[in-house]
């Protein structure tokens, strides 16, 4: 009988490690366990799964953060910017124009929304959101400048195809980081 009991007591005993007071705690050398799926931040996920190239993986995270968040700014500006690196200009397009209406003075989405419109091949219209974009980030982010320069470039003259193959246009999300679009213009 006590040869059962301790049997017991070893297997129970690493289970309450994993109580309140043990693993899940986060303040030890432990790594935090899961704490519920509210404390997961959605955007961060899909930012990061965006840099990594999992483009479809980041809309599922991004529309979590929706279901979240609700649609600020900050998720419609996401979800268009993963729609445009799968090539659903279309979504693309009437996301990041939701997201500008709602706070017309985020330079990302606005930047972004001149990557899809560079895109479509809506070229006037894409260098003066760049333009507008570059105004609102005052001048701060060089992917924006180099956005705008590009589509200047290729509104005086549609063959332009840059100074070399490695000019493209760069998405751009609010705080640290951009995203690289690969693009044929």
């Amino acid at each position: 009988m006590l040869a059962r009991f301790l049997c017991v007591g070893l297997v129970l005993l690493p289970l309450g490690a994993c109580t309140e007071g043990g693993l899940n705690k986060g303040d030890g050398v432990y790594a935090p366990g899961p704490a519920g799926e509210a404390d997961i931040d959605g955007l961060l996920i899909g930012h990061r799964l965006m840099a990594a190239g999992e483009y479809e993986l980041a809309l599922t995270a991004y529309l979590r953060a929706a279901g979240q968040q609700g649609l600020n700014a900050d998720t419609l500006s996401a979800i268009g910017s993963a729609n445009l690196m799968l090539g659903r200009l279309g979504q693309a397009e009437a996301e990041l124009r939701r997201a500008t209406d709602i706070d017309p003075t985020f330079a990302a989405a606005w930047n972004n929304l001149g990557v899809v419109l560079m895109n479509e091949g809506k070229i006037p219209e894409a260098a003066e959101v760049f333009r507008l974009a570059y105004g609102l980030d005052d001048g701060n982010s060089d992917s924006i400048r180099d956005n705008l320069r590009l589509a200047l470039a290729k509104l005086a003259d549609p063959a332009y195809v840059g100074d070399n193959e490695n000019e493209q246009f760069q998405l751009v999300r609010r705080g640290p980081g951009d995203y690289l679009l690969l693009t044929a213009l």
